[in-house]
């Protein structure tokens, strides 16, 4: 049953109207796009897998409301299709060949592909959930990779939303653990978010933040459940995620549910690094290891004690554009990333006048922003047992990534946007390169941890 709090929220947001989640209701999708699209015809986009699960039940749905439809568009072969510009548009010249408005049967990658697909031509769309996967079906980006460049393009949300909490219960469980990922990352991100708003980067909006907040402990409260496809389980996590994703429609923007924990992934997927696996490495379990990356870096800022911080001391060390420059290209060797990296780094830069402002905030901000976040926070072991029981990504070793490699990893991270995060704030402080290395020393948190089980 679609919980009070996502239809309270409905007429706050955008483009979605109808969100409807209960066991049961595949064979509602056409009864459903019939209702928010009358006289409309449909055209379903699944993919061999999700054609399979539950695309034929909805095509046969679609005719049995009544509405017209075109030749079903099968992407083909399981599930390694990739978010990219290719697939994009590629569906997007199906689109445009008809008047019909697609119904998405699909999981992360395909709705993001029909999201803005839909988006280029100026048309409305519908989604059928396959697996709680993700955030991104009620968001209103889509995640893109364009040029090899991952980031967030500019579309509406799909109008109506269908979760069957069956199907999406029934999905391999690697498909739960990652959208379990997805959502944990709204910790460290809720975190970074608080930062921003005490240091006047980034004011948070009470409302949207309780909109992903709020449910965001029930949601993670039963990974062991969700292993077993338990329906109780299963609605909570489909609660928290569709709840994240309306709320990106509301602020407009990714910050309510997005932070540095998210930076790992972005980084590794404009690599294309598990790209061409099967399955693919997917961006739930890179964010889930990122999202235990920044709980451990956390756990140090939280014994930070910036009381006799020499400010001056600082300023007299700090870098020139040039030299933030080439800090920023020496830590990305791929062309491509290097190039976006010093665009969204350069647009960050503080003057040393900025730079002197910047940290007097920060220091005189320091204990309220420390009685703020320590709350908010999940200890590293806690987020780690929690990925472990669920199925997820907790090592960095389970990926064949070397823990030299991950280190890396924190610097790139914090080069790669322009939204403001906590490793934003050690790099101004000049304190990142202490927290990690002393996470990766032998008694530090990775440094404990040198192999995965």
């Amino acid at each position: 049953m679609t919980s009070k709090r996502i239809l309270d929220v409905l007429p706050e947001c955008s483009d979605t109207v109808a969100v409807e989640i209960d066991a049961g209701i595949l064979d509602r999708a056409g009864a459903l796009f019939a209702e928010t699209f009358p006289g409309r015809r449909a055209i379903v986009v699944a993919d061999g897998n999700t054609w399979t699960v539950a695309g034929e039940r909805v095509q046969a749905a679609l005719t049995a409301a009544g509405v017209e439809t075109e030749e079903p568009y099968i992407f083909p072969g399981t599930p390694t299709l990739f978010a990219d510009e290719h697939a994009t548009y590629a569906l997007r010249d199906r689109l445009a060949a008809t008047d019909a408005l697609a119904c998405a049967v699909a999981s992360g990658s395909l709705n993001d592909i029909t999201k803005w697909a839909s988006s280029l031509i100026d048309r409305p769309y519908a989604v059928v959930c396959t697996a709680a996967s993700v955030d991104g079906y009620t968001s209103f980006g889509a995640a893109i990779t364009v040029n090899g460049v991952k980031g967030t393009q500019e579309c509406p949300a799909p109008r109506a939303v269908l979760a069957p909490l069956d199907i999406m219960a029934g999905a391999p469980t690697r498909l739960t653990a990652t959208g379990y990922g997805d959502l944990f990352e709204k910790v460290p991100a809720g975190a970074d978010w608080i930062i921003a708003d005490e240091l006047g980067i980034e004011a948070v909006d009470a409302h949207v933040w309780d909109l992903v907040q709020g449910p965001l402990g029930e949601a993670l409260s039963d990974p062991e459940g969700l292993t077993r496809g338990d329906l109780d389980a299963m609605t909570k996590l489909t609660d928290g995620l569709m709840m994240s994703g309306l709320a990106m429609q509301v602020h407009r923007t990714s910050r309510p549910a997005s932070g540095a924990g998210h930076y790992f992934s972005h980084q590794w997927e404009m690599e294309g690094y598990g790209r061409d696996w099967d399955p693919p490495l997917s961006h739930g379990f890179k964010v889930g290891l990122g999202t235990l990356a920044m709980c451990a870096l956390y756990e140090s800022v939280l014994a930070l004690d910036l009381t006799s911080y020499d400010i001056d001391a600082r300023l007299a060390d700090w870098p020139t554009p040039e030299q933030d420059r080439a800090r920023v290209e020496a830590l990305q060797p791929n062309d491509v990333i290097r190039a976006s990296a010093s665009a969204q780094s350069a647009e960050k830069y503080l003057t040393v006048d900025q730079a002197r402002a910047r940290l007097e905030r920060i220091k005189d901000r320091w204990p309220a922003i420390l009685e703020r976040i320590r709350p908010q926070l999940w200890s590293a072991d806690r987020v780690e047992t929690a990925l472990r029981t669920v199925g997820a990504i907790h090592h960095p070793e389970q990926i064949k990534v070397s823990l030299e490699e991950f280190r890396t990893k924190y610097y790139q991270a914090q080069t790669i946007r322009t939204r403001y995060t906590v490793l934003d704030t050690l790099q101004e402080l000049g304190l990142l390169n202490d927290l990690v290395d002393a996470l990766f020393a032998p008694e530090g948190y990775w440094g404990r941890r040198p192999t995965a089980d």
